[in-house]
């Protein structure tokens, strides 16, 4: 006998965890969305409660980056209009960290373009990391591409907690978006990240030309590797990229991927990442379907929504971040 969606969304929550080979993950791309998304939301209940986690993030150190990933405005291959600076002040992070949480963001993160951050930039991150860590009570993560086992355990003793290090998509697919780097180089940086103590936020990208196996790929590698944030980003393709002119996804398409992200890693936080204004109500309707966290405030890949909008928007759906 055919085993229904419900029935799955229950041995889930007893504690089985969906296979590749399971019928339902391929059944999962063509059932009705609505059941999808009544499922998913009954899973995110159940794991994550009415808990919504707010992250916010800034672009410390901006362009002229050396790696060729097709979707970014900061590869210095491409001719877009990405504004180039180099390390922030200390005082102006410290500035937009305490105001995000003064607002009641969860988290800030300290965001920089490049393969890796190194040398003096390095320093200047860990001297603003302990020095947050000193004076503010917000949550810290940091995003500075591949690091080594010691900067890792570096970037733990100055208060960081959390390390952000996406994969992009499906290990088939991602030699088409870069080849400056590999998917085992971002494996590897998950990994030693991990083994340091640090709660990995990992996700990827869809829209970028991938199939529906890919995403079902990358869902279950993240599920592999145990992480505990998953950003779905939807791509918004920047013109001057290698992604220019791609059609932007139907809603349709990002609400399923949440869902069904949402049935292979029921405990994570399924974050809305880039691309939210592309849904209904900015993403309100995915905060109850599979979708347990976001990023939030005024990001230029995001849709811009202040901290502010988004709390409110918490209390009109019954959701708290606290």
């Amino acid at each position: 006998m055919k085993e229904t969606l419900t029935a799955v969304a229950d041995r889930i929550m007893a504690g089985y965890r969906l296979q590749k080979d399971d019928a339902i993950v391929q059944e999962m791309l063509t059932l009705p969305l609505e059941d999808l998304q009544r499922e998913a939301g009954r899973l995110q209940k159940h794991f994550c409660g009415n808990h919504v986690d707010f992250c916010t993030i800034i672009n410390a150190r901006s362009g002229r980056c050396g790696e060729n990933c097709k979707y970014c405005a900061q590869a210095a291959c491409h001719h877009t209009d990405c504004e180039e600076y180099g390390f922030l002040p200390k005082e102006e992070i410290m500035k937009v960290a305490k105001a995000d949480q003064d607002a009641g963001a969860n988290r800030f993160s300290l965001v920089t373009s490049g393969r890796a951050l190194t040398g003096k930039d390095f320093e200047k991150a860990l001297d603003t990391y302990q020095e947050m860590h000193k004076t503010l009570t917000i949550d810290l993560c940091a995003s500075h591409g591949i690091l080594s086992q010691e900067q890792f355990h570096r970037l733990v003793q100055t208060g960081v907690t959390s390390y952000h290090h996406n994969i992009e998509t499906s290990r088939r697919y991602f030699p088409q978006i870069c080849t400056s780097h590999t998917y085992d180089d971002r494996i590897r940086t998950i990994k030693a990240a991990q083994a340091e103590g640090l709660c990995v936020c990992s996700g990827g990208i869809i829209g970028m030309g991938e199939t529906w196996q890919d995403r079902l790929d990358m869902a279950f590698e993240l599920q592999g590797l145990g992480i505990e944030s998953i950003p779905i980003n939807a791509l918004m393709p920047i013109p001057g990229t290698g992604m220019e002119g791609r059609p932007s996804l139907p809603p349709e398409d990002i609400l399923r991927t949440i869902a069904i992200f949402r049935f292979i890693n029921p405990t994570a936080n399924i974050r809305l990442a880039a691309g939210r204004k592309l849904l209904p109500d900015n993403g309100k309707s995915a905060l109850l379907t599979g979708a347990s966290a976001s990023i939030t405030g005024n990001m230029l890949t995001t849709s811009g929504t202040t901290i502010a909008e988004d709390m409110e928007m918490l209390t009109e759906l019954g959701l708290t971040n606290r």
